[in-house]
């Protein structure tokens, strides 16, 4: 894949990419939606387990960006959150990062996601993985019909008690949970403690750096709104 091609309204950050505009090899790919906020080692993990256990050719980590009507001061710049996945996956050549919602409509919506890149890449397949939380509202998402005919969904638990959904392609599955989440690492940097025991030192030393998160207030800690309707 040329990240120059002027026909494609969207790049994947990686020296390494595997896809080519020519390329008719079918690749099967798990889209890992998320605001990784930042990105951390319990998204790394999730992703590893699904290209080692699914038979996944790439995982594509594909970042939502921020809400244009609904800024919130915790949710930092999305090229910021992208740079960052780039740099925890960088060590991977079957780890993309993906910008493919920066440009698209806003609010984003998984169904019109995966219509245009399979528009743009029909020689793949795609799956979506996604966490229980979210899956367990998905006869509200759009276009949910469609999305649940022709596609796989692996759900990893977020939670102790999964209401699990009784459909042949929605895959429950199993990965390593450490307890880490992007609130977490957030709060510490409030607080100055460190955070590279939860985050790839690469990625610790640039918030480190760049002072990324220093300057949220309490009250929006806990809650960020992305552009991401389901």
């Amino acid at each position: 894949m040329n990240k120059n091609t002027q026909n494609f309204e969207f790049q994947f950050f990686e020296s390494n990419i595997k896809t080519t505009t020519n390329t008719k090899h079918l690749m099967t790919i798990g889209l890992y939606f998320g605001s990784f906020n930042p990105i951390h080692r319990g998204h790394l993990a999730i992703a590893q387990y699904m290209y080692e256990n699914y038979h996944f050719d790439a995982i594509y980590f594909v970042v939502s960006p921020a809400n244009p009507f609904k800024r919130e001061a915790s949710l930092l710049d999305e090229y910021k959150r992208l740079e960052l996945v780039q740099i925890a996956i960088e060590d991977k050549n079957y780890f993309f990062a993906s910008d493919v919602e920066f440009y698209m409509a806003k609010p984003s919506y998984t169904y019109f996601t995966l219509q245009k890149l399979c528009f743009d890449f029909p020689e793949n397949t795609y799956s979506l993985i996604l966490g229980s939380d979210n899956v367990e509202k998905i006869f509200r998402w759009k276009n949910n019909e469609e999305i649940l005919k022709n596609y796989n969904i692996y759900v990893y638990p977020r939670k102790e008690n999964v209401q699990e959904i009784s459909l042949k392609n929605i895959i429950y599955t199993h990965p390593p949970l450490l307890d880490i989440s992007s609130t977490m690492i957030r709060e510490r940097i409030k607080k100055g403690e460190t955070i590279r025991d939860l985050v790839p030192s690469k990625v610790a030393e640039v918030i480190e750096k760049e002072n990324l998160y220093t300057l949220f207030s309490k009250e929006n800690t806990e809650n960020f709104t992305n552009s991401r309707y389901y």
